[in-house]
Protein backbone atom coordinates (compact mmCIF):
# COMPACT_ATOMS: atom_id res chain seq x y z
CA UNK A 1 0.00 0.00 0.00
CA UNK A 2 1.09 3.26 -0.89
CA UNK A 3 -0.03 6.66 0.42
CA UNK A 4 0.70 9.60 -1.49
CA UNK A 5 1.08 13.28 -0.28
CA UNK A 6 0.59 15.33 -0.35
CA UNK A 7 -2.67 14.05 -2.29
CA UNK A 8 -3.28 10.65 0.02
CA UNK A 9 -3.33 7.75 -1.74
CA UNK A 10 -5.53 4.41 -0.36
CA UNK A 11 -3.57 1.69 0.54
CA UNK A 12 -4.44 -2.20 0.80
CA UNK A 13 -6.59 -4.29 3.49
CA UNK A 14 -3.63 -5.91 5.00
CA UNK A 15 -4.89 -8.05 8.04
CA UNK A 16 -8.43 -7.63 7.25
CA UNK A 17 -9.09 -10.68 5.58
CA UNK A 18 -6.47 -13.14 7.20
CA UNK A 19 -9.53 -16.40 7.37
CA UNK A 20 -8.80 -17.53 3.73
CA UNK A 21 -5.16 -16.89 4.29
CA UNK A 22 -2.53 -14.09 3.95
CA UNK A 23 -3.25 -11.25 0.80
CA UNK A 24 -0.81 -8.31 0.01
CA UNK A 25 -2.59 -4.92 1.38
CA UNK A 26 -0.32 -3.42 3.08
CA UNK A 27 16.79 17.04 3.61
CA UNK A 28 18.52 18.84 0.61
CA UNK A 29 21.79 19.83 1.51
CA UNK A 30 23.97 18.69 3.87
CA UNK A 31 24.03 22.62 5.63
CA UNK A 32 21.25 23.61 7.57
CA UNK A 33 20.36 27.11 5.54
CA UNK A 34 17.41 28.37 5.32
CA UNK A 35 15.14 30.57 2.93
CA UNK A 36 12.98 33.56 3.28
CA UNK A 37 9.81 33.70 1.26
CA UNK A 38 9.82 35.88 -1.93
CA UNK A 39 8.18 38.61 -2.13
CA UNK A 40 7.26 38.88 1.24
CA UNK A 41 5.47 42.27 2.78
CA UNK A 42 6.90 40.99 6.28
CA UNK A 43 10.57 40.42 4.77
CA UNK A 44 12.30 41.89 7.93
CA UNK A 45 10.55 39.70 10.19
CA UNK A 46 10.91 36.57 7.73
CA UNK A 47 15.04 37.05 7.98
CA UNK A 48 15.30 37.77 11.33
CA UNK A 49 13.28 34.27 11.98
CA UNK A 50 15.39 32.61 9.38
CA UNK A 51 18.23 33.48 11.43
CA UNK A 52 16.78 31.71 14.85
CA UNK A 53 15.72 29.05 12.73
CA UNK A 54 19.45 29.14 11.58
CA UNK A 55 21.12 28.44 14.81
CA UNK A 56 17.99 25.71 15.47
CA UNK A 57 19.16 23.69 12.62
CA UNK A 58 22.96 23.87 13.49
CA UNK A 59 22.23 22.47 17.20
CA UNK A 60 20.50 19.97 15.87
CA UNK A 61 23.01 18.57 13.63
CA UNK A 62 25.71 19.37 16.61
CA UNK A 63 23.76 17.83 19.10
CA UNK A 64 23.57 20.99 21.04
CA UNK A 65 20.70 20.95 23.61
CA UNK A 66 21.90 24.26 24.92
CA UNK A 67 21.62 26.04 21.37
CA UNK A 68 18.50 24.11 20.00
CA UNK A 69 16.42 25.44 23.34
CA UNK A 70 18.38 28.94 22.74
CA UNK A 71 15.64 29.31 20.21
CA UNK A 72 12.47 28.81 22.48
CA UNK A 73 10.98 31.49 24.60
CA UNK A 74 12.53 31.13 28.28
CA UNK A 75 9.10 31.21 29.89
CA UNK A 76 7.81 28.68 27.84
CA UNK A 77 8.86 26.11 30.50
CA UNK A 78 6.42 23.07 28.78
CA UNK A 79 7.69 23.75 25.26
CA UNK A 80 11.12 23.81 26.64
CA UNK A 81 10.56 20.02 28.51
CA UNK A 82 8.80 18.77 24.78
CA UNK A 83 11.42 19.82 23.26
CA UNK A 84 14.30 19.01 24.57
CA UNK A 85 12.64 15.55 25.22
CA UNK A 86 12.52 15.42 21.10
CA UNK A 87 16.23 16.20 20.65
CA UNK A 88 17.16 13.73 22.82
CA UNK A 89 14.64 11.29 21.39
CA UNK A 90 16.91 12.06 18.18
CA UNK A 91 20.37 10.71 19.12
CA UNK A 92 20.78 7.67 17.97
CA UNK A 93 19.19 8.77 14.64
CA UNK A 94 22.38 9.39 11.65
CA UNK A 95 21.10 12.76 10.49
CA UNK A 96 22.73 13.76 7.02
CA UNK A 97 20.80 17.38 7.16
CA UNK A 98 18.57 19.21 8.60
CA UNK A 99 17.33 22.54 7.28
CA UNK A 100 13.82 25.20 7.71
CA UNK A 101 12.51 27.12 4.98
CA UNK A 102 10.47 30.29 6.31
CA UNK A 103 7.30 29.73 3.59
CA UNK A 104 5.08 32.31 5.05
CA UNK A 105 4.39 34.91 8.07
CA UNK A 106 0.86 34.72 9.31
CA UNK A 107 -1.05 37.11 11.81
CA UNK A 108 1.51 39.80 12.98
CA UNK A 109 1.27 42.19 16.04
CA UNK A 110 3.78 44.48 17.32
CA UNK A 111 6.04 41.76 18.91
CA UNK A 112 3.83 38.72 17.91
CA UNK A 113 3.72 36.85 14.56
CA UNK A 114 3.03 33.30 13.09
CA UNK A 115 5.24 31.36 10.45
CA UNK A 116 4.32 28.68 8.59
CA UNK A 117 7.52 26.68 8.10
CA UNK A 118 9.21 23.95 5.83
CA UNK A 119 11.39 21.20 8.33
CA UNK A 120 13.36 19.05 5.68
CA UNK A 121 15.97 16.13 7.02
CA UNK A 122 17.74 13.33 5.29
CA UNK A 123 19.28 10.29 7.15
CA UNK A 124 22.30 9.31 6.35
CA UNK A 125 23.36 6.85 4.20
CA UNK A 126 19.67 6.29 3.13
CA UNK A 127 17.85 9.28 1.96
CA UNK A 128 19.05 10.76 -1.36
CA UNK A 129 16.66 13.61 -1.19
CA UNK A 130 14.72 15.18 2.07
CA UNK A 131 11.87 14.09 4.08
CA UNK A 132 9.72 17.29 3.83
CA UNK A 133 7.11 18.37 6.96
CA UNK A 134 5.18 21.89 7.11
CA UNK A 135 5.42 23.34 10.77
CA UNK A 136 3.21 25.75 12.43
CA UNK A 137 5.10 28.34 14.59
CA UNK A 138 4.28 31.26 17.10
CA UNK A 139 6.60 33.38 17.90
CA UNK A 140 7.58 36.68 20.15
CA UNK A 141 10.29 39.22 20.33
CA UNK A 142 11.95 40.29 22.75
CA UNK A 143 14.65 43.10 22.41
CA UNK A 144 16.38 42.22 19.19
CA UNK A 145 15.39 38.96 18.68
CA UNK A 146 12.68 36.58 17.64
CA UNK A 147 11.66 33.65 20.36
CA UNK A 148 9.50 30.47 19.91
CA UNK A 149 6.70 30.06 21.86
CA UNK A 150 4.71 27.52 20.30
CA UNK A 151 5.68 24.61 17.64
CA UNK A 152 3.29 22.49 16.12
CA UNK A 153 2.10 20.45 12.73
CA UNK A 154 0.79 23.02 9.76
CA UNK A 155 -2.99 21.49 9.04
CA UNK A 156 -2.63 18.85 7.10
CA UNK A 157 0.53 17.71 8.60
CA UNK A 158 1.69 14.57 10.28
CA UNK A 159 3.31 14.23 13.43
CA UNK A 160 7.31 12.89 13.26
CA UNK A 161 8.15 9.44 15.17
CA UNK A 162 10.63 11.48 17.45
CA UNK A 163 8.01 13.01 18.85
CA UNK A 164 6.90 9.95 20.28
CA UNK A 165 9.11 8.95 22.00
CA UNK A 166 13.25 7.73 22.42
CA UNK A 167 13.77 6.39 18.66
CA UNK A 168 15.80 3.41 18.68
CA UNK A 169 17.81 2.37 15.86
CA UNK A 170 18.85 -0.85 13.91
CA UNK A 171 20.40 -1.14 10.87
CA UNK A 172 20.60 -4.04 7.90
CA UNK A 173 22.49 -4.74 4.94
CA UNK A 174 19.70 -3.10 2.91
CA UNK A 175 17.56 -0.95 5.37
CA UNK A 176 16.99 0.84 8.64
CA UNK A 177 14.43 0.84 11.25
CA UNK A 178 13.74 3.43 13.45
CA UNK A 179 11.17 2.66 16.32
CA UNK A 180 9.72 4.18 19.15
CA UNK A 181 8.67 1.50 22.24
CA UNK A 182 9.29 -1.64 20.42
CA UNK A 183 12.16 -3.73 21.57
CA UNK A 184 15.45 -4.16 19.58
CA UNK A 185 14.93 -7.73 18.72
CA UNK A 186 12.22 -7.22 16.98
CA UNK A 187 13.07 -4.11 15.08
CA UNK A 188 16.23 -6.67 14.02
CA UNK A 189 13.69 -8.74 12.71
CA UNK A 190 11.93 -6.41 10.29
CA UNK A 191 15.43 -5.18 9.26
CA UNK A 192 15.86 -8.41 8.38
CA UNK A 193 13.04 -9.15 6.76
CA UNK A 194 13.42 -5.98 4.83
CA UNK A 195 16.86 -6.98 3.74
CA UNK A 196 15.04 -10.09 1.94
CA UNK A 197 12.96 -8.35 0.03
CA UNK A 198 15.51 -5.80 -1.48
CA UNK A 199 16.81 -8.48 -3.83
CA UNK A 200 13.45 -9.59 -4.29
CA UNK A 201 12.19 -6.51 -5.67
CA UNK A 202 15.00 -5.80 -7.47
CA UNK A 203 14.68 -9.03 -9.34
CA UNK A 204 11.41 -8.16 -10.05
CA UNK A 205 12.05 -4.55 -10.96
CA UNK A 206 15.34 -4.48 -12.37
CA UNK A 207 15.69 -0.22 -13.17
CA UNK A 208 18.01 1.81 -10.97
CA UNK A 209 16.82 2.64 -7.17
CA UNK A 210 19.01 3.47 -4.16
CA UNK A 211 18.22 -0.18 -2.70
CA UNK A 212 17.76 1.47 0.89
CA UNK A 213 14.55 1.52 2.82
CA UNK A 214 13.74 3.12 5.88
CA UNK A 215 11.06 1.59 8.28
CA UNK A 216 9.33 3.21 10.86
CA UNK A 217 7.71 1.23 13.50
CA UNK A 218 5.46 3.16 15.80
CA UNK A 219 4.31 1.99 19.12
CA UNK A 220 0.85 1.53 18.32
CA UNK A 221 -1.79 2.06 15.51
CA UNK A 222 -2.48 5.92 16.76
CA UNK A 223 1.05 6.04 16.44
CA UNK A 224 1.12 5.07 12.59
CA UNK A 225 -2.15 7.17 12.38
CA UNK A 226 -0.35 10.50 14.01
CA UNK A 227 3.02 9.40 11.61
CA UNK A 228 0.15 9.93 8.67
CA UNK A 229 -1.90 12.90 9.83
CA UNK A 230 -5.12 10.27 9.44
CA UNK A 231 -7.76 8.93 11.63
CA UNK A 232 -6.48 5.92 14.03
CA UNK A 233 -9.80 4.00 12.35
CA UNK A 234 -8.34 4.07 9.03
CA UNK A 235 -5.10 1.85 9.79
CA UNK A 236 -6.02 -0.94 12.09
CA UNK A 237 -6.61 -3.65 10.18
CA UNK A 238 -3.10 -2.43 7.99
CA UNK A 239 0.35 -3.58 8.99
CA UNK A 240 2.08 -1.64 6.89
CA UNK A 241 1.96 1.78 4.50
CA UNK A 242 4.81 3.47 2.44
CA UNK A 243 4.55 7.05 2.08
CA UNK A 244 5.83 9.76 -0.47
CA UNK A 245 4.86 12.19 -3.32
CA UNK A 246 4.17 11.82 -6.94
CA UNK A 247 4.22 14.25 -9.63
CA UNK A 248 2.23 14.87 -12.52
CA UNK A 249 4.24 13.06 -14.85
CA UNK A 250 7.21 10.73 -14.70
CA UNK A 251 9.88 13.48 -14.65
CA UNK A 252 10.09 14.93 -10.97
CA UNK A 253 12.71 15.51 -8.37
CA UNK A 254 13.67 12.54 -6.05
CA UNK A 255 11.76 12.33 -2.44
CA UNK A 256 11.52 10.45 0.37
CA UNK A 257 9.88 7.42 0.86
CA UNK A 258 9.14 5.92 4.42
CA UNK A 259 7.83 2.44 5.17
CA UNK A 260 5.36 3.01 8.30
CA UNK A 261 4.41 -0.11 10.31
CA UNK A 262 1.26 -0.97 12.34
CA UNK A 263 3.22 -3.10 14.94
CA UNK A 264 -0.13 -4.80 16.11
CA UNK A 265 -1.48 -5.78 12.68
CA UNK A 266 1.99 -6.49 11.79
CA UNK A 267 2.57 -8.73 14.51
CA UNK A 268 -0.59 -11.07 13.67
CA UNK A 269 0.82 -11.89 10.43
CA UNK A 270 2.91 -15.24 9.60
CA UNK A 271 5.87 -15.24 8.56
CA UNK A 272 4.40 -15.60 4.94
CA UNK A 273 2.64 -12.16 5.63
CA UNK A 274 5.62 -10.36 7.19
CA UNK A 275 7.55 -10.89 3.81
CA UNK A 276 5.18 -10.19 1.55
CA UNK A 277 3.90 -7.06 3.28
CA UNK A 278 7.32 -5.69 3.29
CA UNK A 279 8.10 -7.25 -0.26
CA UNK A 280 5.29 -4.92 -1.16
CA UNK A 281 6.19 -2.21 0.22
CA UNK A 282 9.53 -1.95 -0.58
CA UNK A 283 8.13 -2.55 -4.26
CA UNK A 284 6.99 0.89 -4.12
CA UNK A 285 9.82 2.58 -2.93
CA UNK A 286 11.45 1.01 -5.76
CA UNK A 287 8.78 2.41 -8.27
CA UNK A 288 8.38 5.75 -6.92
CA UNK A 289 10.44 7.51 -9.73
CA UNK A 290 7.95 5.26 -12.54
CA UNK A 291 4.67 6.47 -11.00
CA UNK A 292 3.01 9.32 -11.45
CA UNK A 293 -0.71 10.70 -11.13
CA UNK A 294 -1.09 9.07 -14.74
CA UNK A 295 -0.56 5.52 -12.58
CA UNK A 296 -4.21 3.79 -11.98
CA UNK A 297 -4.28 2.26 -8.32
CA UNK A 298 -4.77 -1.10 -9.81
CA UNK A 299 -1.83 -1.00 -11.35
CA UNK A 300 0.56 0.43 -8.76
CA UNK A 301 -1.18 -1.97 -6.03
CA UNK A 302 -1.18 -4.91 -8.93
CA UNK A 303 2.87 -4.69 -9.61
CA UNK A 304 3.72 -4.46 -5.49
CA UNK A 305 1.31 -7.70 -5.06
CA UNK A 306 2.99 -9.14 -8.42
CA UNK A 307 6.71 -7.99 -7.18
CA UNK A 308 6.01 -9.91 -3.77
CA UNK A 309 4.19 -13.07 -4.91
CA UNK A 310 6.96 -13.56 -7.38
CA UNK A 311 8.11 -17.38 -6.62
CA UNK A 312 5.55 -17.71 -3.76
CA UNK A 313 4.24 -21.55 -4.48
CA UNK A 314 0.58 -20.32 -3.68
CA UNK A 315 -2.50 -21.07 -5.61
CA UNK A 316 -4.18 -18.33 -6.89
CA UNK A 317 -7.58 -18.75 -5.40
CA UNK A 318 -5.49 -18.52 -2.05
CA UNK A 319 -3.98 -15.55 -3.06
CA UNK A 320 -7.08 -14.10 -4.31
CA UNK A 321 -10.38 -15.54 -2.34
CA UNK A 322 -12.78 -12.82 -2.59
CA UNK A 323 -12.41 -12.79 -5.88
CA UNK A 324 -12.32 -16.35 -6.55
CA UNK A 325 -15.59 -16.42 -4.94
CA UNK A 326 -16.94 -14.02 -6.73
CA UNK A 327 -15.93 -15.41 -9.86
CA UNK A 328 -17.82 -18.60 -8.57
CA UNK A 329 -21.09 -17.00 -8.18
CA UNK A 330 -20.94 -16.01 -11.31
CA UNK A 331 -20.65 -12.42 -10.40
CA UNK A 332 -17.45 -11.86 -12.05
CA UNK A 333 -16.42 -8.12 -12.36
CA UNK A 334 -16.31 -6.84 -15.39
CA UNK A 335 -13.71 -3.90 -15.58
CA UNK A 336 -10.41 -3.28 -14.16
CA UNK A 337 -10.60 -1.85 -10.83
CA UNK A 338 -11.29 1.64 -10.62
CA UNK A 339 -8.99 4.32 -7.79
CA UNK A 340 -12.75 4.53 -5.79
CA UNK A 341 -12.65 0.59 -5.30
CA UNK A 342 -9.45 0.97 -3.31
CA UNK A 343 -10.82 2.78 -0.52
CA UNK A 344 -10.39 0.85 2.82
CA UNK A 345 -13.38 2.91 4.59
CA UNK A 346 -15.72 0.92 3.02
CA UNK A 347 -16.43 -2.67 2.39
CA UNK A 348 -12.95 -5.08 3.18
CA UNK A 349 -14.39 -7.66 0.58
CA UNK A 350 -14.90 -4.94 -1.95
CA UNK A 351 -11.38 -3.47 -1.61
CA UNK A 352 -10.12 -6.99 -1.28
CA UNK A 353 -11.17 -7.78 -4.92
CA UNK A 354 -9.82 -4.70 -6.02
CA UNK A 355 -6.48 -5.35 -4.93
CA UNK A 356 -6.92 -9.14 -6.33
CA UNK A 357 -8.01 -7.74 -9.49
CA UNK A 358 -5.01 -5.29 -9.84
CA UNK A 359 -2.59 -8.28 -8.89
CA UNK A 360 -3.94 -10.74 -11.60
CA UNK A 361 -3.91 -8.08 -14.33
CA UNK A 362 -0.21 -7.61 -13.86
CA UNK A 363 -0.20 -11.52 -13.87
CA UNK A 364 -1.59 -11.71 -16.89
CA UNK A 365 0.38 -8.98 -18.21
CA UNK A 366 3.43 -10.37 -17.30
CA UNK A 367 2.32 -14.29 -18.40
CA UNK A 368 1.70 -13.17 -22.02
CA UNK A 369 4.10 -10.16 -22.87
CA UNK A 370 6.65 -10.91 -20.81
CA UNK A 371 8.24 -9.16 -17.24
CA UNK A 372 9.98 -6.51 -19.50
CA UNK A 373 6.55 -5.50 -21.06
CA UNK A 374 4.80 -5.31 -17.99
CA UNK A 375 8.17 -2.78 -16.24
CA UNK A 376 8.15 -1.44 -19.91
CA UNK A 377 3.91 -0.85 -19.42
CA UNK A 378 4.44 0.46 -15.79
CA UNK A 379 6.91 3.01 -17.08
CA UNK A 380 5.04 4.11 -19.64
CA UNK A 381 1.43 4.87 -18.17
CA UNK A 382 3.27 6.91 -15.54
CA UNK A 383 5.67 9.15 -18.00
CA UNK A 384 2.31 10.00 -19.48
CA UNK A 385 1.17 13.63 -19.16
CA UNK A 386 -2.53 13.23 -16.75
CA UNK A 387 -4.29 9.76 -16.14
CA UNK A 388 -6.49 10.59 -19.38
CA UNK A 389 -5.22 7.88 -21.84
CA UNK A 390 -2.00 6.53 -20.21
CA UNK A 391 -3.26 3.34 -19.60
CA UNK A 392 -4.97 3.33 -23.72
CA UNK A 393 -1.22 4.95 -24.83
CA UNK A 394 0.78 2.75 -23.39
CA UNK A 395 -1.31 -0.64 -24.00
CA UNK A 396 -1.14 0.46 -27.51
CA UNK A 397 2.26 1.16 -27.60
CA UNK A 398 3.94 -1.30 -25.83
CA UNK A 399 1.49 -4.63 -25.52
CA UNK A 400 0.00 -3.85 -29.10
CA UNK A 401 -3.80 -4.22 -27.87
CA UNK A 402 -6.50 -1.93 -26.60
CA UNK A 403 -7.88 -1.45 -23.28
CA UNK A 404 -10.59 -2.81 -24.06
CA UNK A 405 -9.16 -6.02 -25.68
CA UNK A 406 -6.86 -6.09 -21.84
CA UNK A 407 -10.40 -5.74 -20.26
CA UNK A 408 -11.56 -8.29 -21.91
CA UNK A 409 -8.61 -10.70 -21.97
CA UNK A 410 -8.46 -9.88 -18.07
CA UNK A 411 -11.85 -11.46 -17.54
CA UNK A 412 -10.76 -14.41 -19.66
CA UNK A 413 -7.82 -14.90 -17.14
CA UNK A 414 -10.22 -14.54 -14.46
CA UNK A 415 -12.35 -17.29 -15.16
CA UNK A 416 -9.42 -19.80 -16.51
CA UNK A 417 -7.37 -18.86 -12.87
CA UNK A 418 -9.99 -18.52 -10.44
CA UNK A 419 -12.94 -20.41 -11.97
Amino acid sequence: MAVRRPDARRGSPRGRRRAAGTVLAALLTASACTTAPRDNSSSLTAREITAVLDGRADAVLARDPAGYLASLAPAAEKLRAEQRSELANLADVPLKSWTYEVKDIGEQDGGWATAEVELRYRIEGYDSAPVATRRTLELMREGERWYITADRPAKGSAGQLWQQGDVTVVEGAHSIVLGVGRGEEELRRIADTVDLAVPAVSDAWPRPWTRRVVVLVPDTVRGMAGLLGSPEASYRGIAAVTTGEVGGTGERPAIADRVIVNPEAYAGLESFGQRTVLTHETTHVATRTSTSTATPVWLSEGFADWAAYRGEDRAAETLAPELTTAVRAGEAPQELPADPDFGFDGDPAKLARAYEGGWLACELIAERWGREKLIAFYEAVGAHQGRKGAVEKAADAVLGTTLEQLTADWRAYLATRLG
